[in-house]
C-alpha cells in the first residue's frame, strides 16, 4: 500500500466499523435495535494537513424518519458512547497506518444535512 487512501478500503472501513454495530446502539439506547431511526456507516473523506477525515454517515432507515433534532446532538453523544467507541477505532485507525503516521487525538464536528435521508457527523484524525 503506497498511500493512506490505499489502506481505507470500504472493505476496511465495514470491518473499523461494522452495520451492526448501529443496531448495538440502538439497543443499548432504547431497548431495542429496531427504535432507531438510521444506519451508521463510517466513510473515509480524505487526508490534508495532518489531518485524517472520515465521516459518520447517518442513513435513515426505511419508514423511519432522520429529523435533524435527533442527528444534531449527536456529535456529543458519540463521542462518549462505549458502542461507537471512537477511541477505540481511533487505535484501530492507528495500527493500520502502521509506520506511516501515528494517531494523536480525534474529535467531532458537527451534524452536516447533506438530504432529509442523510446526515454526516465529520470524524478528524490528528497524525504525527
Amino acid at each position: 500500500m503506497n498511500t493512506v487512501q490505499d489502506i481505507f478500503t470500504e472493505q476496511t472501513l465495514q470491518t473499523l466499523f461494522p452495520a451492526d454495530r448501529a443496531n448495538a446502539f440502538f439497543d443499548a439506547l432504547f431497548g431495542d435495535a429496531e427504535e432507531g431511526a438510521y444506519d451508521i456507516r463510517l466513510v473515509y473523506k480524505g487526508h490534508a494537513a495532518n489531518i485524517l477525515t472520515f465521516g459518520l454517515e447517518l442513513h435513515e432507515r426505511p419508514g423511519r424518519c432522520l429529523a435533524c433534532n435527533l442527528t444534531y446532538g449527536l456529535p456529543e453523544v458519540f463521542s462518549r458512547h462505549p458502542i461507537i467507541n471512537l477511541k477505540g477505532l481511533t487505535a484501530e485507525i492507528d495500527a493500520l497506518l502502521g509506520d506511516k503516521a501515528t494517531c494523536t487525538d480525534w474529535k467531532l464536528g458537527t451534524t452536516q444535512t447533506v438530504s432529509k435521508k442523510l446526515h454526516v457527523i465529520p470524524l478528524m484524525i490528528s497524525l504525527a
